[in-house]
């Protein structure tokens, strides 16, 4: 039996995110994970986390899809993206798995998808950070930037603004595998979802 620390912040939010960078830089001296995946939709966080973790580790960030809240934008602050490719850091931007284009048709024709029930089990369940964190490394493995091994993983709350407040260890899967997936370590995540 193995002993793991977890810590469980009082409230979700992006003031947890430098308590997040801790957390996942102390998880990364073990030496025995070299990805970490962290989610950023305009990349304010990512550049937080590429500042300090850049040179020790494999760092990808994963943004949203250009359209998601204007067609044919993508959100993220071109300035950042510099700076991140510059750092070595690979930035994808694709279509959400846990949502993509069931949501069109749930939008269009009403009803709810086995994905949308999916994402919305893991929200309910572990927190939205939980779930974006899940979603973010398929992203990533169906991207190609990171190996099927024990890769670190953030997410955050977007409803109480942007930053990082969950993490965890993952062992990833393809979206076409998704329950090969495993989360093997939750390392943070709030402990109460407002």
């Amino acid at each position: 039996m193995t002993g793991k620390k977890i810590v469980y912040f009082e409230r979700s939010g992006k003031e947890n995110t430098e308590a997040i960078i801790d957390i996942v830089d102390g998880r990364l001296e073990q030496g025995d994970i070299k990805s970490v995946v962290v989610a950023s939709s305009r990349g304010e966080t990512g550049l937080k986390f590429a500042r300090r973790l850049a040179k020790v580790t494999n760092l990808v960030v994963v943004s949203s899809h250009p359209g998601r809240t204007k067609p044919g934008e993508w959100d993220f602050d071109r300035a950042i993206l510099k700076e991140l490719e510059e750092m070595g850091c690979v930035v994808i931007r694709q279509t959400h798995v846990l949502s993509g284009l069931e949501r069109s048709f749930s939008g269009k024709f009403s009803g709810i998808s086995h994905t949308e029930v999916l994402a919305e089990s893991l929200k309910s369940l572990f927190g939205a950070g939980m779930k974006v964190a899940i979603e973010c490394t398929i992203m990533a493995a169906d991207g190609g930037v990171i190996p099927i091994e024990k890769t670190i993983a953030v997410g955050g709350t977007s409803a109480r603004g942007r930053g990082a407040d969950c993490a965890i260890v993952a062992l990833p899967a393809h979206a076409n595998n998704f329950f090969d997936f495993r989360v093997l370590e939750i390392l943070a995540k709030p402990y109460r979802i407002d």
